[in-house]
Formats: C-alpha cells, sequence, structure tokens
C-alpha cells in the first residue's frame, strides 16, 4: 500500500494494528452460538480467520507489529508465516480441510445438526466459512471442549 505521507502511513500501522490486537485478545468464546454465527454469516469475516489463527497458535505482538509463529505447527509455519485470510485464500482453506481428521469430518452435521447450504447459496465464501466452523469442532473434539 502506498502512502504519500509518512504521517498518514504511520496512522494507518498504528490503527491497523491497534484493531487487530484488540481483536486477539477480544474473540467471543468457543461454543455453539459463535459456531452458528460463523454458519450463519453473523460473526465478520475478521473474527472468523483470528478464531483460528488463534487456535492454530499465531499470536500478535503489539510492540513489535509482528506475528508469532512459535506455536504453530511446523508444516502450518512453513506454508504460512504469518495467519493466511481463509475466506479469501482458497489453498489455505484447502490446507484446513486436509488438517481435519476423517473421524472429525462429520462433526458439523453430528454436533451442530447443520444440514449445509442450499444449491443457491453455495458460493466460496460460505463453504469457507463452514470449512472454518468444521476445523474449529475438530479442534474442540481434539482438546476435549465441550460445546
Amino acid at each position: 500500500m502506498a502512502f504519500r505521507s509518512p504521517v498518514i502511513y504511520e496512522y494507518w500501522q498504528q490503527n491497523r494494528y491497534r484493531k487487530l490486537t484488540n481483536s486477539m485478545t477480544e474473540l467471543p468464546p468457543l461454543n455453539a452460538e459463535t459456531l452458528w454465527g460463523i454458519l450463519r454469516d453473523t460473526i465478520e469475516d475478521a473474527t472468523a480467520n483470528q478464531l483460528v489463527w488463534y487456535y492454530l497458535g499465531y499470536r500478535f505482538n503489539p510492540e513489535t507489529a509482528q506475528w508469532n509463529n512459535s506455536q504453530v505447527a511446523e508444516d502450518w509455519r512453513e506454508a504460512y508465516p504469518e495467519p493466511p485470510n481463509f475466506i479469501e485464500s482458497r489453498p489455505a482453506t484447502v490446507k484446513l480441510t486436509r488438517s481435519i481428521p476423517a473421524e472429525n469430518k462429520q462433526l458439523l452435521k453430528e454436533q451442530l445438526g447443520f444440514e449445509g447450504y442450499q444449491v443457491n447459496e453455495l458460493v466460496p465464501r460460505k463453504t469457507r466459512r463452514a470449512t472454518i466452523t468444521n476445523w474449529l469442532l475438530s479442534y474442540m473434539a481434539i482438546h476435549q471442549v465441550s460445546l
């Protein structure tokens, strides 16, 4: 992004990271209401992404304005040193899907009773939100977090 004024750039940087750090520390709880909010598109894309980032292990350091990925699994860290936008990135969402163990692939249906979207609703943005939700359910199952 190009800025004509260093003052405007500095303001943009400070506010961009302030919003990010505030929202990363104020994530909604990992529960059925949040998961349905992701599926029903009542939770912002940024929040849906940040939930996955957090549980993958990404942490943002506001003092350095950099990501710490030391808690992220090596395969994710190599592919994505900084957290990807799962709503916009097909490759990142494919990797997320592949990281869900086979026994957890049907958790949307089994635990939430989600029957899928209607044919006219099948757009990448919604299917990626379903993937995010299923990954979070899988995380909860693996780490024994109750729904």
